[in-house]
């Protein structure tokens, strides 16, 4: 089935899809309310990039706290709204009639898991560099590229193979 030739079909969103996008929003949100109610007592310079080890490499500006904050309301808005057409997605395995509905949820499933999963890690991120600014943490820690990684590709994994099992 071709792209152009792909059907709009309703399906609706999963307790999973809804459960996230809360959680996701609450986490975004509390972490802008932390960066405002912080603002005062941030100094000049902050955290402005980390090495792979989390190490801070650079200190810039305290306004620098902004672009991560933006950044993510950018990509959720464009990731919430491609999640709403899944007949636009690419897929691994070709659609018919029996699997579109399941290919449609599945595809749609991986970007809401992904976006809320990007809120959540980048929200942490805004807040670990705000405790070191504030000289409460001395760095991300090494586990931060590890786990970013595994955050990020985990889930690509998963539905990959949940895609390819329902062929």
């Amino acid at each position: 089935m071709k792209t152009y030739d792909r059907p709009k079909i309703e399906v609706p969103k999963t307790t999973i899809e809804r459960l996230l996008n809360w959680i996701g929003g609450l986490t975004f949100a509390a972490g802008l309310l932390y960066l405002m109610v912080s603002w005062g007592s941030l100094p000049d310079q902050v955290p402005g990039h980390y090495d792979g080890a989390g190490e801070v490499d650079r200190w810039g500006s305290k306004w620098e706290l902004l672009v991560l904050p933006s950044i993510t309301a950018v990509l959720t808005v464009f990731l919430s709204f491609i999640e709403k057409h899944p007949e636009w997605h690419n897929y691994m395995v070709s659609l018919n009639e029996r699997n579109i509905e399941f290919q449609y949820r599945n595809s749609r499933q991986l970007l809401n898991t992904i976006k809320n999963l990007l809120l959540i890690t980048f929200t942490f991120l805004n807040w670990k560099t705000i405790q070191v600014a504030l000289g409460e943490a001395d760095s991300l820690g090494m586990l931060f590229l590890p786990a970013f990684m595994a955050v990020t590709f985990i889930p690509i994994i998963v539905f990959a193979i949940r895609s390819f099992r329902h062929q």
